[in-house]
């Protein structure tokens, strides 16, 4: 049987050789329309290469889908539906969709597609000459370049925050010692803001399959090109005339992330890996010892028995349940990694059951394709298929049982050692080149939606290495396998920020780098920017140094626990800002393109690591081997966060950056609220909320959030939310009334002015003079200053 295979190999491998030379010397360039018809909600022109059909989903979003088929019209990653109807006007030459935000213009011959503003203004257009096109089954789409045209997005791309002049690879790969230019990753995201003339505009390829974006790299910056190695040119264009709002566009296309456990957003310390249940608990005792907050430990492989997923080696932890209650005893939730590698060894729980049920993937003859990873020999689930998720869902209950509520799913590219899965390996329907892509996010899916059901209303943290546009819904990402020197430092701020793009909030990077060793500078440095990471977790390779903060001197500890308790009283802030991104797409950790899109400095690769974190925080990276830095301040009123010192924008500035003191800086009128120091997300903590405001020349408002942290009751209104503003003009502060159900930690609040002249005057609670009382009174306050 062996031999047959890999005859069976050999040859499809030849004709694939063969075929792929013949069909690739000719070009089918989409020629000129032969009819023009409406059936329901869809335009449908044929020409006689291919079929386009076009589709208007909002004002702002229109679908192209051009093809030779049309026979299977999916998406993994979109959750909506389009309108139920398109109207459209055919002039003889051109047809045109127009939406109160959008405009296509349609040429007939040939077949070309352009957008446009309502009012007139070119967006974005096929180029006339090759507009989309075939050679053999890679289908490509060739579109003008304007002079001055810049791109942001991809997702998890190397490289500069403006794309142009670079050209990218989507093809999920195990990356380990990838560099800062190193293409492709880990994650698929085919989603891309451009900008040209002060207009915007967004485009996603929904297309699995390995793909192509150049923008302008090739083509002496006539045309920007896209594509794939098969499948249609099916691509979503949105035309609102903001980044900000194209990113909600996006995200109400493909879905928002729902609002994670609160104990995520704590500091996190992982190690590949910690070898013992004894060691784990000395690790998490040392971390209450010495006061450094912290939520979350991690299990790496080897809490599993020989690698095998959904067991506990019972050597090192031998009683998950005990290890467990005594992590909750002090306030600790673990996290505990699953590979999608079954290992082949019957009597083997999941490998007897996917055997039995034939959930695993296959050649073309129906053999399990086998492959090598940490288990040994392994089949890989067919993701694709619902009932394996289930039963991949329910094999949770191996860890949830004993109290895990965190799932780290990794190597899901798919990774196997010293090769590439063969394209001709099937997963259910789909050959391996069609669902590599998306095989991280249907695994990422699986584990969520089975751990969900499985812990009843707590909510599950479930991380994934490999992605695709969507996954938002499931997980959180990490950028994967990351190196200890400063250039993958800031490198790391660019991959979180272009992330962000793409609907990925809650995103992080290993403090520190996977692989090599930091310098105690670096570490320092580098944990300071992880208090402004949405994810902010301390991970390490096998064979390089251990990085408990403790390991690094008393003097570097002491900075790594001030940078932590940071952390913790910003969570106010960081929590209410992950429910703004719950509810409109807009990311956390933001690059500055997406507020200052038509200043040219933020795109200055000296600038361009620069990010806000939250509608009010800038915070600009810094290597560790310099103590001061150029940072660009966009215009507005700006603050140092640790001295209150005030800047005028518009301008670079000198900023002194000692490691005890990362540039963060802070817009004029912002509203921060935090809270004194806790331990862990759980601790109680004094029960005062503070709500910092600076001083600035415009009104500004904040909406402070807060729920139980860990159940899903927030979907029925169990949570606490009101409005805080601040009017310069009228030299007030005010508290909406409180809207939901739920009753607040705080019973308190404590006013923190910043950069103001004068002190409180009155403080008025629906409109009695009153003191600041904050929880459970749910009446409008409003403070004169």
């Amino acid at each position: 049987m062996k031999r047959y295979c890999l005859s069976l190999v050999i040859l499809l491998a030849v004709y694939s050789s063969n075929l792929f030379a013949q069909q690739h010397m000719d070009v089918q360039i989409l020629g000129n329309a032969e009819s023009v018809n409406k059936k329901d909600n869809v335009l449908i022109i044929k020409t006689k290469e291919a079929e386009a059909r076009v589709w208007i989903y909002t004002p702002s979003i229109i679908r192209v889908s051009i093809s030779k088929e049309h026979s299977l019209d999916t998406s993994f990653a979109v959750v909506k539906e389009p309108a139920a109807d398109i109207q459209y006007k055919d002039n003889g030459n051109t047809i045109e969709v127009t939406t109160s935000a959008l405009k296509l213009v349609i040429n007939k011959s040939p077949l070309r597609f352009n957008f446009y503003t309502a009012d007139g203004r070119a967006l974005s257009q096929d180029d006339p000459s090759f507009g989309t096109n075939w050679q053999g089954a890679r289908v490509v789409n060739y579109r003008k370049l304007y002079k001055d045209e810049r791109f942001i997005g991809l997702g998890e791309k190397t490289g500069n925050l403006d794309r142009r002049g670079s050209s990218y690879v989507n093809w999920n790969t195990d990356a380990p010692n990838h560099g800062p230019t190193t293409d492709p990753l880990y994650e698929t995201f085919p989603f891309f803001v451009g900008m040209h003339g002060g207009l915007t505009y967004g485009l996603f390829f929904d297309n699995t399959h390995k793909s192509y974006f150049d923008f302008g790299a090739s083509t002496d910056n006539q045309t920007s090109w896209f594509g794939a190695d098969g499948g249609d040119m099916n691509y979503y264009f949105f035309g609102a005339q903001s980044v900000a709002q194209i990113i909600e566009d996006y995200t109400w296309l493909t879905g928002r992330m729902e609002m994670p456990p609160l104990w995520s957003l704590g500091y996190q310390q992982c190690r590949w890996s910690y070898m013992s249940a004894d060691e784990l608990l000395d690790i998490a005792t040392h971390l209450r010892k010495d006061k450094i907050p912290a939520d979350v430990m991690y299990c790496d492989i080897d809490y599993m028995d020989h690698y095998k997923i959904f067991t506990w080696n019972k050597t090192t932890f031998p009683d998950p349940k005990g290890l467990l209650t005594k992590l909750k005893d002090m306030d600790f939730n673990l996290v505990t990694i699953v590979d999608p590698g079954i290992k082949i060894e019957e009597g083997y729980k999941q490998f007897d059951e996917g055997i039995t049920k034939n959930y695993f993937a296959t050649y073309p003859n129906g053999e399990k394709y086998t492959a090598e990873v940490w288990p040994g020999r392994v089949h890989f689930p067919d993701f694709t298929s619902k009932e394996v998720r289930d039963w991949w869902g329910a094999s949770f209950s191996a860890l949830t049982e004993p109290g895990v509520e965190g799932f780290w799913n990794d190597m899901n590219e798919p990774a196997v050692w010293n090769q590439n899965i063969p394209y001709m390996v099937k997963f259910g329907k789909y050959y391996m080149p069609e669902i590599r892509n998306v095989y991280g996010m249907q695994m990422a899916e699986a584990t969520y939606l089975g751990t969900k059901k499985l812990m009843g209303n707590k909510r599950p943290f479930v991380l994934t290495r490999a992605a695709y546009s969507g996954t938002q819904r499931f997980s959180a990402v990490w950028t994967g396998d990351n190196s200890a020197y400063d250039a993958h430092m800031l490198l790391g701020a660019r991959l979180v920020n272009s992330l962000g793009i793409t609907g990925m909030s809650l995103v992080g990077v290993d403090i520190g780098g996977f692989t090599g060793d930091p310098t105690p500078e670096l570490m320092v440095r580098w944990n300071s920017l992880g208090v402004y990471t949405p994810m902010f977790r301390n991970h390490s390779a096998h064979d390089t140094k251990h990085r408990e903060p403790w390991l690094w001197g008393k003097e570097n500890e002491d900075v790594i626990r001030k940078d932590i308790e940071q952390r913790y009283k910003l969570l106010p802030y960081i929590y209410s800002s992950f429910y703004q991104s719950h509810l409109t797409g807009l990311p956390i950790s933001r690059t500055l393109a997406i507020n200052y899109t038509q200043d040219d400095s933020v795109y200055s690769e000296h600038f361009q690591n620069q990010f806000l974190f939250g509608d009010g925080i800038l915070v600009a990276p810094v290597e560790s081997t310099r103590l001061s830095e150029d940072v660009y301040l966009p215009k507005g009123e700006w603050y140092r966060l640790s001295t209150s010192e005030k800047y005028e924008g518009g301008k670079i500035i000198n900023a002194s950056a000692p490691l005890t003191d990362l540039p963060v800086f802070v817009k004029g009128s912002a509203i921060i609220p935090m809270q004194s120091v806790v331990q862990n997300t759980k601790e109680k903590g004094d029960g005062i909320l503070k709500i910092n405001i600076w001083n600035g020349t415009k009104a500004n408002s904040f909406v402070y959030y807060e729920d139980d942290g860990t159940s899903y009751d927030y979907q029925k209104d169990v949570f606490y939310k009101r409005t805080i503003s601040f009017d310069p003009t009228k030299k007030e502060i005010s508290l909406s009334a409180v809207e939901g159900l739920f009753a607040s930690k705080y019973s308190q609040i404590e006013l923190v002015l910043h950069g103001f002249d004068r002190e409180v005057k009155t403080i008025k609670l629906n409109g009695k003079a009153s003191g600041l009382a904050f929880g459970n009174d749910n009446k409008e306050m409003i403070v004169k200053y």
